[in-house]
């Protein structure tokens, strides 16, 4: 890691001097703010130390992990620290490979999402044999014992909030497909506790299929889906892509009353819960922003040798019809 002399000098002159806490906002108006983006790496701020960070989340091409990039970069920027992004694109393989390549690159600290919980263990393994910290962030890994800190989303919660309003919805149940995604096991949680929540209430489960967390597969296996069953009341999707593919296949198949399910709380589901006939019902909605300010204080923390929390959860909330409004469209929460 890289020290200042000066920065030295001013914590040891200042050491016993108390930081103060910061109100943590969830699911509100005033977080629902667009980051600005910027590639460009910052020069230090010329006060304390200064870190390089690694981040490797599974797919960069989803806005929610670009958000929860900027969210962490704003944070540490604002400290005069480095961050160094790598996009291993859905490929565990190449995850691992790129986390070797950060190793190299002189890394102080690893922010990661796994594309496979159980596939980026080599990784981590390497990282603690280099003495690298990792922050989980988001889904998390199998070995938890080989990262420092673990900072998510109440996945579970969503998945409950969806099969409450599933419920709702039809109280007698009906017939349910679920998209989900077992390597991911930020979806595990969502789709465990929507099953936990509908059992019992009269739902059938007639297919699941894993679907890797993406738009375009989604699409395709829903297509398949529609074609051999003629009756279906509601799909449960693991995230709010999934949720837009299967919306465009129920769409082409002309099929009205299903009703759609997913968990983010994208700026594209809460554009389309504004839209007449839609059949996205809901979506049990994260704060990537919140997500990642408290990832980066962590990181920090761990680097510092400061104190903080194992085991973070960042509230989930449910956004419809009726409250999409007030947290808007055009941005994260």
């Amino acid at each position: 890691m890289k020290k200042k002399i000066f920065g030295v000098f001013l914590a040891a002159l200042f050491g016993c001097m108390m930081l103060a806490g910061c109100k943590k906002n969830v699911g509100t108006p005033e977080d629902n703010a667009v980051i600005e983006t910027d590639e460009e790496e910052t020069e230090t701020n010329g006060e304390g130390d200064s870190y390089i960070f690694g981040y490797s989340c599974i797919d960069m091409g989803n806005p929610y992990f670009d958000i929860l990039k900027e969210s962490i970069r704003g944070e540490l920027e604002d400290k005069g620290d480095t961050l160094i992004v790598k996009n291993p694109g859905f490929d565990a393989q190449k995850q691992n490979q790129q986390i070797q390549e950060m190793i190299e690159e002189g890394v102080d600290a690893v922010f990661l999402c796994p594309v496979d919980w159980v596939a980026v263990t080599p990784a981590l393994e390497a990282l603690d044999e280099a003495g690298i910290p990792v922050i989980n962030i988001d889904t998390q890994v199998k070995e938890a014992s080989l990262t420092e800190a673990y900072v998510g989303s109440d996945n579970k919660n969503a998945g409950i909030l969806c099969g409450e309003d599933l419920i709702n919805q039809y109280p007698d149940g009906g017939k349910v497909v679920i998209l989900e995604c077992p390597s991911q096991n930020s979806i595990n949680e969502r789709i465990t506790g929507f099953e936990e929540k509908i059992k019992n209430a009269g739902f059938e489960v007639v297919v699941r299929e894993d679907v890797g967390g993406i738009r375009s597969t989604a699409k395709e296996a829903m297509t398949r889906i529609l074609a051999s069953n003629s009756e279906i009341d509601a799909i449960m999707c693991g995230n709010d892509q999934i949720a837009m593919g299967a919306l465009e296949a129920v769409n082409e198949a002309g099929r009205e009353n299903i009703k759609i399910y997913g968990v983010d709380g994208s700026p594209e589901v809460k554009s389309e819960l504004l839209k007449e006939g839609t059949s996205i019902i809901g979506t049990g909605a994260q704060s990537p922003i919140n997500l990642g300010k408290t990832a980066a204080k962590i990181g920090r923390a761990i680097l510092s040798r400061e104190d903080y929390e194992k085991t973070t959860y960042i509230d989930t909330f449910f956004i419809n019809r009726n409250n999409v409004e007030m947290y808007g469209t055009d941005g994260w929460q």
